[in-house]
């Protein structure tokens, strides 16, 4: 889920960018906007989206927003960590952090909503995917 909110954060710069020149500007300001900001701020962001997508009672968003935000705190060293740590060493930790997150949610939203909780992942994924194919195209020429 964090990455799929990492994923909508860059997603909403980039798509408003048009100009080929811009995208690496944007997606630096991107990574800086997520860099600097707090777990808090994330897991709030992260909620919001997800109470309004999976339509969320109060209890429910409450509960995942704890999960949210425990997830985001194990996760802020890795954003914020040096350069020196590998590219793919951070990437499995935030999947370890993920799939625990994912296995929390699992236990506290429906069935209904944690497919759809799927489902969004997996468009975000596609998303992604496509951007870096585009992006890599751009190179490219």
């Amino acid at each position: 889920m964090i990455l799929m909110v990492l994923c909508t954060v860059m997603m909403s710069w980039l798509v408003t960018s048009t100009a080929k020149a811009q995208d690496n500007t944007k997606q630096q300001e991107v990574a800086e906007l997520i860099k600097n900001s707090t777990p808090e701020q994330r897991a709030k962001l992260q909620t919001k989206m997800m109470t309004t997508k999976l339509v969320l009672d109060t209890v429910t968003s409450q509960k995942v927003y704890a999960i949210n935000l425990k997830a985001n705190q194990k996760l802020d060293p890795i954003l914020k960590g040096d350069a020196s740590t590998g590219r793919f060493a951070k990437l499995r930790q935030m999947k370890s952090i993920d799939d625990d997150k994912d296995k929390e949610l699992k236990s506290t939203l429906t069935a209904d909503q944690y497919k759809q909780y799927e489902a969004m992942k997996e468009e975000m994924k596609e998303k992604m995917k496509e951007k870096m194919q585009e992006k890599k195209a751009a190179q490219g020429q």
